[in-house]
């Protein structure tokens, strides 16, 4: 088993874990999770109200202050969606982790993170937002990926909406 090329930021008690694919090469060169100057993540959370001022990457450790986690599917690759292999992604990971620290919701940064959770074709048809299934009491939802790979798929809608049921929490 690899190293995690990036840390988990994980408590009992979050709103939201954020779990996204594998840490970019500009991830993995920095340290931080959603580096990348192109990648909308952290510009996102401030602009729905999920935190109260723009965080730098850097800075990742303190959103759990926010009721907030991170933590990928690939812990151990690095790499754009289109260098990962079905290989490299450990769902049983991610759901053991849902399992120990039990937040409200479990919100994937993209429909490939989601896909590759559920084992499910690359061809199957996935939606935005939240899905049927659960992980004991913690909610699923899928959002647009913040990748500024990505960029013609984003719709802010979408993580606006999960920030107004998180409101509710």
């Amino acid at each position: 088993m690899m190293n995690d090329v990036l840390p988990d930021v994980l408590d009992t008690g979050l709103r939201v874990v954020f779990c996204g694919t594998a840490a970019s090469e500009k991830s993995a060169a920095v340290g931080a999770p959603y580096a990348n100057p192109t990648n909308k993540f952290w510009r996102a959370l401030f602009d729905i109200g999920m935190i109260p001022r723009h965080l730098p990457p850097t800075d990742f450790r303190t959103v759990t202050r926010y009721g907030i986690g991170i933590t990928d599917m690939a812990k151990g690759a690095i790499g754009n969606d289109d260098v990962l292999t079905p290989s490299d992604f450990d769902s049983d990971s991610v759901t053991q982790k849902i399992e120990q620290y039990q937040p409200h919701v479990l919100a994937f940064t993209s429909k490939r993170a989601y896909r590759e959770w559920r084992g499910i074709s690359p061809t199957k048809p996935v939606s935005y937002g939240w899905q049927a299934e659960t992980i004991g009491q913690t909610k699923i939802y899928v959002l647009t990926s913040p990748s500024g790979a990505a960029s013609r798929y984003w719709d802010i809608a979408v993580w606006q909406n999960l920030a107004d049921a998180c409101q509710l929490l």
